[in-house]
């Protein structure tokens, strides 16, 4: 009964997850460190708990990149000449994402160091 909508609501946010694809430099990059982060967690043989971890902070930083997408596309949108407003919610959203950039380098850091560490040196 409602497969159609269903699959019309994973077209529509395929879609949207294509369009911050393409325009967004900063995701592209922070896929590729996910995906680096993947490589080490994959050969440091992470246990579950900790890929759980990984996950988690990988996604919110993903996340807050989407929702900094949204957030500067409403704000043009809405306010398309320059308003002190209108920068003051692109530079706090900005920097909503970096502060979560910065949690996902210290788990990282917490998460990965210790078993990285013993690898390298041993």
């Amino acid at each position: 009964m409602c497969r159609g909508d269903l699959l019309g609501a994973f077209r529509v946010a395929f879609a949207g997850l294509g369009y911050a694809l393409r325009t967004q430099c900063n995701l592209r990059i922070q896929l590729v460190v996910t995906g680096i982060i993947l490589v080490l967690g994959l050969w440091l043989g992470l246990p579950a708990d900790q890929w759980a971890v990984l996950a988690l902070t990988s996604g919110l930083v993903l996340l807050a990149e989407l929702v900094n997408t949204v957030v500067e596309k409403l704000v043009d949108l809405v306010c398309p000449d320059y308003d002190p407003l209108a920068k003051v919610v692109k530079d706090v959203m900005a920097g909503a994402v970096v502060l979560a950039c910065i949690v996902a380098i210290i788990v990282g850091l917490l998460v990965l160091g210790p078993p990285l560490w013993s690898r390298l040196v041993s």
